[in-house]
């Protein structure tokens, strides 16, 4: 099958789900969830009856001690008293069946979004891409759904209606206390946060890219430690995480600060309501307009309600972040792929195409003799990433079968873009490109996964017995290494050696033998000893497959029939 030809149709986004913002996102999402609308209901009625009984039982509260300071026959004051009980037992039980019903919701919304973020992923390729900064999209970013519905969502409705009925319900006793009540409520529980999240906007929408460069950043240092190390490079990549981290603090530091003034504000705002309450209402009860016992009412109130705005900066300037987190969100599920990702080889349409022996033009490699079928062949081919500029061009190459190609060249070249194309990840920007016949590839950086052996190896053949799995570590040079064992994450449980031979292990566990192997810097970390053996064992496991070897090690090309020198 030709490489080129896993590129000429690109994969679909998954059905009925493109969106084109972050707010049709959101209603997407919660149409995926089953009663999803109505399970968001239930969780704002519960929010607000949560926020309601905590007003309620203060205010109550209030009256209670003012009018039992008058000592009236304990029968007037059970109702109130009942009261006091239902709002304080209440006030707990809504806010957890809240939590409950609220979590609930965003965890679904959750949950379809990775599973859209995971399939969008698996129809792109992965080589040469930003893995911190994908790995916090696909985790920090995805969770900025539980932000929106639990944590600015919900408080700000509960917030408005309980604002909204608790002045309605003042006005009953006061009608002036109860318009400055509500005019104080909306700047301290509306205008302050709305102004908080303006101030503070370029740090919180700046703290979502660079919390991803750090991430980026540290992986790259995690994934080349000893590189840096023995290049006595690792100074100035300890600098560039500094540098990094501190952009990350003073953009959490100038949020926090607005945080806090906002914070002060809401309090003074709703000190003025309390002194507005002592003096209106204190009017009215001169004028015999109020009893005196709802005095206390009248003043208690604003600090209940102050209570509930004081998450509501918080949630402003949540709201901001979460706003650029689910952004890239929607960027990664409607950028087109590269590629054909994991998309099985049968979906592929055939589109063979003939070539003609190469000519040789300075990126050329001997071919085979005429007559003999290539396994691989480049005609005039240009590579490069999608919506870049090429990267190379006029390549020309043919590899027959058993023939060992090795591929040089400068660091930065292009010859893991030259390997990502052989695969078909990505599409070749022009020329021809035949591949005939299954590829594998060892990667430079093929990962090994916390777990057994044998769940490592069996990433190459899912269905391989016990049996097919120890026969395949015995061909990489690892016959004493059990099957069950378990290894950390990364291979931290095995030398470098080892872990290198339990990735090749996944190439010879494969029902079927590929045709042409891609080996990416396979003696890389290791010492001389060392890659020796590993290069004896993989060579005698070759036999006759193609072998595409890209290196900068001298022994490697030894080991190789031709050389293909990219410039």
């Amino acid at each position: 099958m030709s490489a080129a030809e896993t590129t000429t149709a690109a994969p679909a986004q998954p059905s009925g789900f493109a969106p084109t913002n972050v707010r049709t996102l959101l209603t997407h999402l919660l149409r995926r969830v089953p009663g999803g609308p109505g399970r968001l209901a239930l969780a704002a009625l519960l929010s607000v009856c949560a926020t309601g009984a905590s007003v309620a039982l203060l205010a109550t509260s209030a009256w209670l001690l003012s009018r039992a300071a008058e000592h009236p026959p304990v029968m007037f004051l059970l109702v109130a008293a009942t009261a006091v009980r239902t709002f304080g037992t209440s006030r707990g039980v809504f806010r957890y069946a809240e939590r409950l019903a609220g979590h609930d919701v965003a965890l679904r919304m959750q949950s379809a979004l990775r599973l859209a973020t995971y399939d969008t992923l698996s129809r792109t390729t992965l080589l040469g891409r930003r893995r911190g900064d994908l790995l916090m999209r696909v985790t920090a970013d995805v969770e900025a759904i539980m932000d929106v519905i639990v944590r600015v969502a919900l408080p700000f409705i509960s917030a408005t209606v309980v604002l909204l009925g608790t002045s309605l319900i003042l006005t009953v006793f006061d009608p002036a206390s109860a318009a400055v009540l509500l005019a104080c409520s909306l700047v301290a529980g509306l205008v302050l946060p709305w102004l908080a999240g303006r101030w503070s906007h370029r740090a919180d929408a700046s703290r979502v890219p660079a919390r991803a460069d750090l991430a980026n950043q540290v992986a790259q240092m995690s994934t080349s430690a000893l590189d840096l190390v023995a290049y006595d490079a690792a100074a100035a990549e300890l600098d560039t995480l500094s540098r990094l981290d501190a952009r990350l603090r003073a953009a959490e530091a100038r949020s926090a600060w607005t945080q806090g003034l906002a914070a002060g504000g809401q309090l003074v705002v709703m000190g003025l309501a309390v002194a507005a309450a002592l003096l209106l209402g204190g009017q009215a009860v001169l004028r015999g307009d109020m009893p005196a016992r709802d005095l206390a009412l009248l003043c208690l109130t604003p600090l209940a309600l102050h209570e509930s705005f004081g998450d509501l900066t918080k949630a402003a300037q949540t709201l901001t972040g979460a706003r650029f987190g689910l952004a890239r969100i929607v960027e990664l599920l409607t950028s087109p792929p590269v590629g054909r990702g994991d998309r099985p080889t049968d979906d592929v349409p055939a589109a063979t195409t003939e070539v003609a022996t190469s000519a040789d033009d300075g990126n050329s490699a001997a071919g085979p003799a005429m007559g003999t079928p290539s396994v691989l062949s480049l005609r005039d081919l240009t590579i490069g990433w999608p919506g870049h500029d090429p990267v190379l061009c006029g390549l020309n190459l043919d590899v027959a079968p058993g023939g060992r190609v090795a591929v040089t060249g400068a660091s930065g070249i292009g010859k893991t873009t030259l390997a990502a194309t052989v695969l078909g990840l990505i599409p070749p920007v022009a020329g021809d490109l035949d591949a005939t016949g299954r590829i594998g590839y060892l990667a430079q950086d093929a990962h090994i996964f916390g777990t057994s052996v044998a769940e490592n190896v069996r990433i190459g053949n899912p269905h391989a017995t016990d049996e097919q799995i120890a026969a395949a570590l015995a061909r990489a040079g690892l016959p004493q290494l059990s099957p069950d064992r378990l290894i950390g994450e990364g291979g931290t449980a095995l030398s470098g050696g080892e872990a290198r031979r339990v990735a090749l292990a996944r190439l010879l566990v494969a029902e079927r033998w590929p045709d042409l192997v891609i080996l990416d810097e396979p003696t890389e970390h290791l010492d001389q000893p060392t890659a020796a053996a590993l290069l004896d064992d993989l060579w005698a496991a070759l036999g006759e497959t193609a072998l595409l070897a890209i290196t900068h090690d001298p022994d490697v090309m030894a080991r190789c029939t031709s050389e293909f020198h990219l410039a």
